[in-house]
């Protein structure tokens, strides 16, 4: 058995993909099944801001992608929004200040529709929650998982119309975090009975170090796919 570590990749049926906008832009992205059974569940992650080098690539994003569909047998939708650039390549458009990005959003969750990608859960990460709080109410959609949420350009409305719903909102809030702390963000969420803000001791907004990202892993899967949880801390490589 070798320690899962920062840099693991584990087993995974891995695919190229490439979502269409209804405003007709393709933008790039990556679809990480497990390696031998259907997925349970299927998180379709949001970025952080891509004008602060936010992408599909962001280290929290990119575990999730490496390590969850073979110890969760989760699938793992990861895209860059338009205008948005990593090693996968650049996706066509230009940053629309959270905004147009409500097509990108759509977009996403249309693929999981159509390649029958079950029990979608938006993963947003900083920018990214504001995407999901923002234009995430989708039928589709089981639930939305809020990294760092800072609760900038997602307001009040969105929240109330979050709370409305009643499905699950989980934010894990950095003890922290630049833009928004544990005690603000239990007032904040009074608004969505229905959220859960779990804090996280010692932690900062870009969760930097493989502890932290051991935890974040671990609550999205407790809501996800509560019977892989806990998740293994090691890996036998004889399954490769």
């Amino acid at each position: 058995m070798a320690e899962i570590r920062a840099a693991s990749v584990l087993p995974a049926r891995r695919e190229e993909i490439t979502l269409h906008t209804s405003d007709g832009l393709e933008l790039v992205g990556e679809l990480a099944l497990p390696p031998e059974r259907p997925p349970v569940a299927t998180l379709v992650c949001l970025h952080p801001l891509p004008t602060a080098e936010g992408m599909m690539d962001s280290h929290v994003l990119r575990k999730a992608s490496f390590r969850l569909p073979a110890l969760a047998d989760l699938a793992v939708l990861r895209f860059n929004t338009r205008g948005t650039t990593s090693a996968r390549g650049t996706s066509q458009g230009e940053f629309g200040e959270g905004e147009t990005e409500r097509f990108d959003v759509a977009a996403a969750l249309e693929y999981t529709e159509y390649h029958d990608l079950p029990r979608p859960w938006l993963l947003g990460w900083s920018f990214g929650t504001e995407l999901a709080l923002k234009w995430g109410l989708d039928p589709l959609v089981e639930g939305a998982i809020l990294l760092s949420p800072p609760l900038k350009r997602a307001g009040d409305a969105d929240l109330d119309a979050w709370g409305a719903d009643g499905r699950p909102v989980v934010a894990l809030v950095p003890e922290f975090d630049d833009y928004l702390r544990p005690a603000e963000a239990r007032e904040r969420f009074k608004r969505v009975p229905q959220a859960e803000v779990v804090a996280v001791d010692d932690a900062k907004h870009l969760w930097v170090g493989e502890p932290y990202v051991r935890i974040v892993l671990n609550e999205i899967v407790k809501r996800v796919a509560p019977a892989a949880c806990p998740l293994p801390t090691e890996w036998d490589e004889t399954d490769r």
